[in-house]
């Protein structure tokens, strides 16, 4: 099954991928260059947006707009003709020391914003990130939901809701977690080992959910895709032509593509010279339309 290359993007860590079907067209960020970036699948067309902070990860908000984890908060996205994109704070964090920002994101099935915080210098392995979740109208700070984590990732939600998926990239931990969702409440409880990464090729990043329940999660450092049932089995592994797969979600006109965003790191490149791109993939199964914001 081979990867193809729908956008030689060169991005320095491209994340957040999500499909608009009403546009037909894949949405997603450069953390670093902090930029929203868009390709249109029907005519080619591609266009980015530039964002005041460094933006990690984002969702579809009813209001046709956008809404944001950025390094000082949860944010409301508006992009503009010229390129700009307004960022209106929402929600501020208070992070536990300099140097944080936010990493992975996205909605649950109701339609509420969750994402996780992380130290940048990764090398620390300090345990200072935590999972935060924002409603509408929600008018107070940002209250940790989930901590002691390095780097939160592999943010996913079940079909039905009911389960919620998050996963920890960084190589001291590089664990897959499980946990019921109360779906009313919006509380994730009985956590449990899901997958251990250690047993598998790559760390796990970036990850999304297919129509029969699979959790598809990218193996950073592997050039792998894998899906796990939801008893957690490896079921299948799909190769993409770099290193670091970053993160994937489904699109397409009958959500049956794969679309993965990748990073591409510094230094020599000369084997994975397609790092930073953006690639499809046909996994056999089709996806779910992603949760809007509900604004």
């Amino acid at each position: 099954m081979t990867a193809e290359l729908i956008l030689d993007a060169r991005n320095s860590t491209g994340e957040s991928p999500v499909w608009s079907t009403a546009e037909q067209a894949l949405y997603w960020v450069d953390i670093p260059a902090k930029r929203l970036h868009r390709l249109n699948l029907v005519d080619g067309h591609s266009q980015s947006w530039q964002a005041p902070q460094m933006l990690a990860c984002i969702a579809r908000s009813s209001d046709g707009n956008w809404i944001g984890g950025m390094e000082s908060g949860v944010f409301a996205l508006t992009p503009h003709a010229d390129g700009r994109l307004s960022a209106r704070l929402l929600s501020s964090v208070a992070h536990t020391q300099p140097g944080m920002r936010f990493n992975d994101g996205r909605c649950d099935r109701q339609g509420r914003f969750w994402a996780g915080t992380m130290l940048m210098d990764m090398s620390a392995g300090a345990q200072v990130g935590a999972m935060y979740r924002y409603s509408a109208g929600q008018e107070a700070a940002l209250t940790p939901q989930i901590d002691g984590l390095i780097v939160p990732n592999g943010l996913a939600f079940s079909p039905d809701g009911r389960t919620m998926y998050l996963s920890d990239s960084h190589p001291d931990v590089q664990k897959i977690w499980a946990f019921d969702y109360d779906i009313d409440t919006a509380t994730p409880h009985s956590r449990r080992l899901f997958v251990d990464m250690t047993q598998h090729p790559g760390r796990p990043d970036g990850a999304a959910v297919d129509a029969e329940g699979c959790y598809w999660i990218c193996g950073n450092d592997a050039g792998l895709i894998h899906r796990f049932t939801p008893a957690g089995t490896l079921d299948r592994s799909l190769a993409v032509p770099v290193k670091k797969p970053a993160m994937c979600a489904f699109g397409g006109p009958d959500l049956d593509t794969l679309f993965v965003t990748s990073i591409r790191p510094e230094g020599d490149i000369s084997d994975q010279p397609l790092a930073g791109g953006v690639f499809a993939l046909n996994p056999g199964v089709k996806g779910l339309t992603e949760p809007t914001f509900k604004s």
